[in-house]
């Protein structure tokens, strides 16, 4: 463990150190919110917890479960303060109203609350109506909603008025007055007329209720009927509208979720990160359908959904029954606040299997597909790149933006043909015809340690040389795959070349650990939500993808040598021509005749005899399994002087 000792600067000039070991001594373990500020004093993060002391050690104390987004929050941080609260409940009260009134940059914020339609009745009047409305009061009046994208409110505000013989007009009901034209379309009961009673009117609301809650069979029947009787009548205009509307309805209960009750109400919600920026879904359940969700993405270090959550519903009331996420703290706490706001009973559950797993994986799979299409293709981009280098050297407090890292890997089979590659990529993005290989000459065996030394010392070498762009180019960092063991090995290398000045990274396969040749006794975790990390691993598995393609090629060729060999009167300078000018057995074997004999020391007989012999003989599979050499002439596959020569782009 170890704890920060953060300087900062003030009007007057740096101020003494803050040892927060030693002011965590006096947090109490008591709930309450607690407040970071930067240098200048500004506030950038409130946070709430049960007991102040356990959380603020978790940020001011190594863990592995930190954020990238938080791991850069606390450079920033210079001081922190605490507030204590009676409870949970008044602790995410308190941060709720200190976030909307300093808004912190690293909090979630609700900034701009967008307004969803609801539809309203309200059931104090004599003959209520179905209201289109964007904000929702506690005026006792029923709510419905919210509908997002994937439900036009317009279609439903128009099936409950085609279905429903409700009024949709705004007159006073005080008063008799003279029917409308929806009373002889049969839309409408027209309680403006005064023939229609309370009671009655009350029950044909009853079934919108029903219906808003879940039930399409009556308006199933009701639709059907109709457009029955219009086709009898032969005006079949009418009865096609009809006909239209089902199909609307149809849409509406294709959105049903299996396995949950009709007239269940549910928000999921999910929370994913990619360390810069985070994203939270909200998925909709309705009447037992799923009808709309959204998206929102912030630059903030919350990963949490109780803040979150609250401001959403302090600019919403909350309509659904269950809440449902597996991103909060403190569900109870959340529940008891949000019940409070709603005026009745609300659960939040956090689910481990069912139905409403499989829909909060849904949403989590929305928030990534959010994070992943957030912004502009260019911004995207620069995000897994340049965003992705400065979040590295961030992390990792490298004293030189790793602008340009190469990246090392060892193929072999068993010990033989044993090859290295070299993976180039600068500003978070590959440098192909900067990519080298190499044949490994000096080590027996089965030894990946010594094949990297070897690499590396080749290629370290030639960094004075300036032959060749890419080996003269001096990387900022060097990645090799594995964990210590790999490291000890490649920092040898370092030493022997004398460039100790060089930064190398190790990046272990089964936890991701990383070892720094600074550091090389420290693990670190890098987050996993980090773009850093995401970049590393595709620089690795570049360097991989690399090293098992040269190996392939030059296995290749190495079998179509000794199939050539087999053939009477071909030795290894005739079979070194004949890949020279064909690149592998089997395309020889499809060559022409006149070609074979043009070349050098070869005659229309000797062509005659290759063909024989390769077209009677069937190739083994091997030789046939990777066309072409990777760019390497058989010259140099021979003299193994493949170092240095530029590869063919494969993918």
């Amino acid at each position: 463990m170890y704890f920060f000792y953060i300087y900062y600067f003030c009007a007057g000039g740096y101020n003494k150190r803050v040892d927060f070991k030693a002011k965590l001594k006096d947090v109490p373990e008591l709930p309450g919110v607690y407040i970071m500020s930067d240098g200048s004093g500004e506030i950038i993060y409130v946070g709430k917890a049960k007991n102040l002391r356990a959380r603020l050690r978790q940020y001011f104390y190594e863990s592995g479960n930190r954020t990238a987004k938080v791991m850069a929050m606390l450079e920033h941080v210079a001081d922190f303060r605490y507030i204590i609260c009676p409870s949970e409940v008044d602790a995410l009260l308190t941060e709720n109203n200190l976030i909307k009134k300093h808004k912190p940059r690293y909090n979630i914020l609700l900034k701009d609350d967008k307004a969803y339609p609801f539809l309203r009745i309200d059931l104090h009047e004599d003959f209520p109506r179905i209201q289109l409305v964007r904000k929702l009061r506690n005026d006792g009046a029923k709510y419905f909603g919210p509908y997002m994208q994937s439900v036009n409110i317009r279609d439903i505000f128009d099936l409950i008025h085609t279905a429903f013989r409700v009024r949709d007009c705004s007159r006073d009901m005080s008063k008799p007055s003279r029917p409308c034209l929806n009373l002889h379309l049969g839309r409408c009961l027209a309680p403006c007329s005064g023939d229609v009673t309370r009671e009655e009117y009350a029950e044909e609301i009853k079934k919108v209720i029903s219906f808003l809650r879940g039930n399409d069979k009556e308006v199933e029947r009701v639709l059907t009927e109709r457009m029955e009787k219009f086709a009898a009548e032969e005006n079949f205009e009418v009865a096609i509208k009809y006909r239209h509307k089902l199909k609307v309805l149809d849409n509406l209960v294709r959105k049903q979720v299996s396995a949950l009750p009709q007239d269940l109400n549910l928000d999921i919600f999910a929370y994913e990160t990619n360390g810069v920026l985070g994203a939270v879904n909200m998925l909709v359940v309705r009447g037992g359908k799923l009808v709309g969700g959204d998206n929102r993405v912030f630059g903030a270090a919350d990963n949490d959904l109780d803040s979150f959550l609250y401001q959403h519903y302090s600019a919403t009331l909350p309509v659904a029954d269950e809440i449902v996420t597996d991103n909060v703290t403190d569900s109870d706490s959340l529940e008891r606040a949000l019940s409070a706001l709603a005026g009745r009973t609300l659960r939040v559950v956090t689910p481990h299997q069912g139905v409403r797993r499989q829909l909060l994986d849904l949403s989590h799979s929305n928030a990534r597909d959010a994070l992943e299409k957030h912004g502009s293709e260019e911004e995207r981009k620069a995000l897994r790149t340049e965003g992705a280098v400065a979040q590295l050297a961030e992390l990792l407090d490298l004293p030189v933006l790793p602008n340009r890292i190469e990246a090392y890997d060892i193929s072999h089979i068993s010990g033989t043909d044993k090859v290295a590659s070299m993976a180039v990529f600068e500003g978070g993005a590959p440098r192909k015809a900067h990519y080298r290989k190499f044949r490994i000459k000096t080590v027996e065996g089965n030894n990946d340690f010594a094949c990297m030394k070897e690499a590396l010392t080749r290629r370290l070498r030639r960094l004075e040389e300036g032959e060749d762009e890419s080996f003269a180019t001096p990387p900022d960092l060097i990645l090799i795959d594995g964990g210590k063991g790999q490291l000890a090995y490649a920092l040898e290398a370092l030493d022997e070349c004398g460039r100790r000045d060089l930064e190398i990274l190790s990046l272990a396969k089964r936890e991701e650990e990383v070892f720094l040749g600074s550091q090389p006794k420290k693990s670190i975790m890098l987050p996993r939500d980090s773009v850093a990390l995401q970049m590393l691993q595709r620089v690795r598995d570049e360097a991989h993808r690399f090293a098992i393609t040269y190996h392939r090629n030059l296995r290749s060729s190495h079998i179509s040598e000794s199939v050539l060999l087999g053939i009477d009167g071909i030795g290894k300078k005739r079979a070194a021509a004949l890949l020279r000018a064909f690149g592998s057995a089997e395309n020889v074997k499809r060559a022409r005749r006149e070609d074979i004999a043009a070349l050098e020391g070869f005659s229309e007989k000797t062509a005659d005899d290759i063909l024989a012999a390769l077209n009677g003989a069937a190739l083994s599979q091997d030789g046939a399994e990777d066309g072409g050499n990777g760019g390497d002439t058989p010259e140099a596959m021979q003299s193994g002087a493949s170092v240095g020569t530029t590869p063919t782009e494969e993918e």
